[in-house]
């Protein structure tokens, strides 16, 4: 065989080769631009502080006479804004100030209580945390790790002068971003030791779950489309709560 013809039949296998392995490789999957996103949050800044770093630093002094009143939670406590507190409290006699931040844990929030609630001059935190760390939305937490992180931001918050009010973890019997993982038997575990907890540190407890639970622990659909987050007819029962709440920290 000639020295061209070797070379071209040579040329000619390499090139079959190749299309068969670009036949037979499937299509590369495309990037999550949301979870790329989120992972490079999670890298750079874990506990998310610049989310409120320059509204921090806008907002006004608390003004004599109207106690601050922080939310530090999650998606759900964000959510809040869109009904009614505390955007538009049915109490104006309180300075409401949302901190939640969507998909956070307790071990961000932790981080989170020095800025963006002691920082503040809270009169009054409003803790509602722990069914992001069931689903494993920052890595797999045990019951007993999310009670201590619960723990640690009321510690925070007590020691530095500020009022307590823990809230139940909402009910939820399924998460659709993380099925199967069953959270209903590990949000009744959690919610029980918290109500314990705060009657033992003194610290006002508010009892969404038994206002919302349907038969299966979750949330009926009358409160959640998702099972998860509650519609405005949910945000309606929490409401009263919170402000209940809040009185009883304020001694009122």
């Amino acid at each position: 065989m000639s020295k061209v013809r070797a070379t071209l039949v040579l040329g000619l296998a390499m090139a079959t080769v190749a299309g068969w392995a670009q036949t037979a490789t499937p299509a590369a999957k495309p990037v999550d631009d949301w979870q790329t996103a989120y992972e490079k949050q999670l890298r750079e800044d874990f506990p998310w502080l610049k989310h409120f770093e320059a509204q921090n630093a806008k907002l006004a002094a608390p003004v004599a006479g109207t106690p601050r009143v922080v939310l530090m939670g999650d998606s759900i406590t964000q959510g809040w804004e869109n009904h009614g507190l505390p955007a538009n409290p049915v109490d104006p006699k309180h300075d409401w100030v949302n901190r939640g931040i969507s998909g956070q844990t307790t071990p961000q929030m932790v981080l989170r209580m020095h800025q963006d609630v002691i920082a503040l001059k809270a009169d009054v935190v409003v803790i509602l945390a722990g069914t992001n760390d069931i689903a494993g939305n920052t890595g797999e937490t045990t019951v007993g790790q999310i009670e201590d992180n619960l723990a640690a931001m009321a510690e925070i918050a007590s020691a530095n002068g500020v009022k307590v009010v823990l809230c139940s973890v909402l009910p939820a019997f399924d998460y659709p971003w993380k099925p199967g993982r069953e959270p209903a038997p590990k949000i009744i575990a959690i919610n029980k030791w918290m109500k314990a907890y705060a009657e033992a540190k003194g610290y006002v407890y508010v009892d969404y779950w038994t206002a919302m639970a349907d038969e299966r622990g979750g949330l009926p659909k009358k409160l959640s489309d998702d099972g998860v987050h509650p519609t405005g007819d949910g945000y309606a029962i929490m409401q009263p709560l919170a402000e209940a709440g809040v009185a009883k920290a304020l001694g009122k």
